[in-house]
């Protein structure tokens, strides 16, 4: 650690010793004074993250395309993208129920009162809203997209609506054409505060006291996607990478102060200006508008992406070579997105048969490879 490095660390302790007992909001105001906070953090402060069995569910996932939308008893619709899986249970109780399924096969188990499971095979989805007052969990497998040493699934290639996330940079252009959707990839739980992180364990090893703790049934979906979640933040990082599992608010934002060597932070994430309704969360064609992408600064980001787990988790890497867009889109529709998209420079370090090289067509380390965030995630940078 060089001499700067260690006085910012000395500074960020100092900081965090005066602001341990804060709000979230003041928290941030006071370490972020310049920088505006991003709905994808906003949001998970003011959401409690649980399912209410009176009033229904509502949850919109972009990793797999899954939207669950329980309006009471026996109400639910539950879809996936790209011949993946549709349930619709227009009857109180149940009953009347429609499943279409594509690759992978499914089960679906209808009981009424917003106890409903769905799940797919071959790594695909899995949703589950059947434990009384515990958060929905939506999962699509095995690993997120935007985790770069994993292999993708037959799933995922087929079904995966992120594939549309991925393209080449010169595909930025004013004007430009691509086809996306704008979802969240989790169910929205909430920050906790890093003093009560603390005091929970978050470790494979420790995976049973856990899902006690948080009530969540072994056998679940919940259960798998804790499981993945928590293999995934065990993982080594990839070369010229370096990462942190933030499962605080405090934490994301130390370890992006500390990743780009200053507190003079921004974070940013995906916006849906306007929309008709959901209209965000189905693919259509975008266009660039002519104002053209804007790059942030530097060449050196830290990307969190949200995982599913029973309070709010981000997997955060920090990489060098790299750079991020604000990209105005707006849909056939009329739908107004400020997309946020990140252009890998070095993918030599990569999973030859990642995701983003079988959508593109390129070999690792031979074209910067791009992708498009979710609503739910993150990007740090410098502050011009």
């Amino acid at each position: 650690m060089n001499h700067f490095s260690s006085v910012l660390v000395l500074i960020l302790i100092t900081a965090t010793a005066s602001h341990a007992i804060l709000p979230a909001k003041v928290y941030w105001n006071r370490m972020l004074p310049n920088s505006p906070m991003p709905n994808a953090i906003l949001d998970l402060l003011s959401s409690d993250g649980l399912v209410d069995e009176k009033t229904g569910t509502a949850v919109n996932v972009g990793k797999g395309g899954v939207g669950v939308n329980v309006n009471g008893k026996g109400n639910t619709h539950v879809g996936v993208a790209k011949g993946g899986v549709t349930v619709n249970t227009g009857k109180p109780g149940g009953s009347g129920t429609n499943v279409n399924v594509g690759h992978g096969g499914v089960g679906v188990n209808v009981k009424g009162k917003g106890d409903t499971r769905v799940g797919v095979g071959k790594g695909g989805v899995g949703v589950s809203t059947g434990h009384k007052g515990k958060p929905v969990v939506v999962v699509v497998g095995p690993h997120s997209p935007f985790l770069y040493k994993y292999a993708a699934t037959e799933t995922q290639i087929h079904d995966d609506p992120n594939v549309a996330l991925f393209f080449l940079e010169k595909d930025l252009s004013p004007g430009a054409k691509l086809n996306l959707r704008f979802t969240k990839t989790t169910s929205g739980s909430p920050f906790i505060s890093r003093s009560k992180a603390n005091t929970i364990p978050f470790s494979s090893n420790k995976l049973p006291e856990i899902l006690t703790r948080f009530q969540v049934e072994p056998s679940s979906v919940e259960a798998e996607a804790m499981k993945n979640t928590l293999a995934e933040c065990e993982e080594p990082a990839v070369r010229g990478e370096s990462k942190l599992c933030a499962t605080s608010l405090e934490s994301m934002v130390e370890f992006s102060m500390l990743s780009l060597g200053t507190r003079d932070v921004q974070a940013i994430s995906t916006k849906v200006s306007e929309s008709r309704g959901t209209a965000a969360e189905k693919q259509q064609s975008y266009s660039v508008a002519p104002s053209g992408a804007q790059a942030m600064a530097g060449e050196k980001l830290v990307a969190c992406h949200a995982q599913p787990y029973a309070y709010a988790v981000f997997y955060c890497h920090a990489t060098s070579k790299s750079k991020a867009y604000k990209v105005p889109l707006v849909g056939k529709d009329g739908t107004k997105v400020e997309a946020v998209a990140v252009c890998h420079l070095d993918t030599a370090a990569w999973n030859p048969k990642h995701l983003a090289f079988q959508v593109l067509k390129v070999k690792p380390g031979t074209v910067p490879v791009c992708h498009f965030l979710p609503q739910d995630h993150v990007v740090w940078s410098v502050r011009k």
